[in-house]
């Protein structure tokens, strides 16, 4: 997994203007059975990839914190979301609530995640390669395809699969 994750980043700038391409053609005319074809590459591919191997999102990037996710996490770490936010958090230039620091705080060296049930929804969804209107977050995957071996796989099958 070390050597993937070495190589991806460069793998992803390889392959970007062919995937900006490709995002650029499925956002002007999306296929009626996108979502589907979607949730099932998404669903092949973790059935092969293990998270717990890599973590590399949780290592390199970190999630959008919403009030719900302060709240419900302060809550488990029986905090006020002040002091929550406070410890943890930071606003970001686009006036988000994000991590201060790199790697997550919650990643346990063994890859397991501290506050695994009560994560933030943004954790939840990552890598985001199963959600509908797949089309309409080219960006996100985009960027995702340097970070989440997953990601890039996904976004290759769905190239091969899709006219």
């Amino acid at each position: 997994m070390e050597e993937i994750l070495k190589q991806l980043p460069e793998k992803a700038k390889g392959m970007k203007k062919q995937h900006k391409k490709f995002f650029a053609r499925l956002k002007k005319k999306p296929p009626k059975n996108l979502d589907a074809v979607m949730q099932e590459l998404h669903e092949e591919e973790f059935q092969q990839t293990n998270c717990l191997e890599c973590a590399n999102c949780c290592k390199t990037t970190g999630p959008l914190f919403t009030q719900k996710d302060i709240e419900r996490l302060s809550k488990h770490f029986r905090m006020k979301p002040g002091e929550f936010i406070d410890s943890y958090l930071r606003i970001d230039e686009d006036k988000d609530y994000v991590l201060q620091n790199l790697p997550c705080p919650f990643l346990g060296a063994d890859n397991y995640c501290m506050v695994y049930e009560v994560r933030p929804k943004a954790c939840r969804e990552y890598p985001h390669t199963d959600r509908k209107d797949f089309h309409k977050i080219a960006n996100i995957t985009l960027k995702n395809t340097a970070i989440c071996p997953a990601a890039f796989n996904i976004v290759e099958k769905m190239r091969a699969n899709l006219p």
